[in-house]
């Protein structure tokens, strides 16, 4: 069974929300399922700081031995910081996809799109959980 941490937001897609210490600041990644799903991550595309992308707006991509696959922006906001960890070891997002595994700092423009995201529960339902 995938991890699923209490504490944050989630998309259909798989990318999740955590909260910082900073408001309107949460970091982006994909769920533990969706790394599991990808299989062994070799290769990490990450945006420019100071992007702005709308909710769904793919902002990267992930490239697996399996597959490449978009990320997408779970709401609209601007990208305060990337992951420049994952440069160097894309397999953190495996090993630790919540962790060190994150990768953007996103600053929300509308804390009302966090509305329409998943809590863990309603995302453990969608996994068929």
């Amino acid at each position: 069974m995938s991890d699923i941490p209490a504490d944050l937001l989630y998309t259909e897609e798989h990318e999740y929300l955590k909260a910082t210490d900073h408001d309107g600041v949460y970091l982006v990644g994909i769920t533990d399922y969706a790394q599991g799903e990808l299989g062994d991550v070799v290769f990490v595309e990450l945006p420019e700081l100071g992007t702005s992308f709308d909710k769904m707006e793919t902002f990267g991509t992930i490239e697996a031995v399996k597959a490449v696959s978009d990320l997408y922006c779970p709401v609209k906001g601007e990208v305060l910081e990337v992951n420049a960890g994952l440069d160097d070891d894309p397999s953190l997002v495996n090993s630790d996809p919540y962790g060190a595994g994150w990768m953007i700092r996103l600053k929300v423009a509308d804390e009302n799109d966090l509305k329409g995201l998943l809590d863990a529960d309603a995302y453990e339902q969608h996994l068929g959980g």
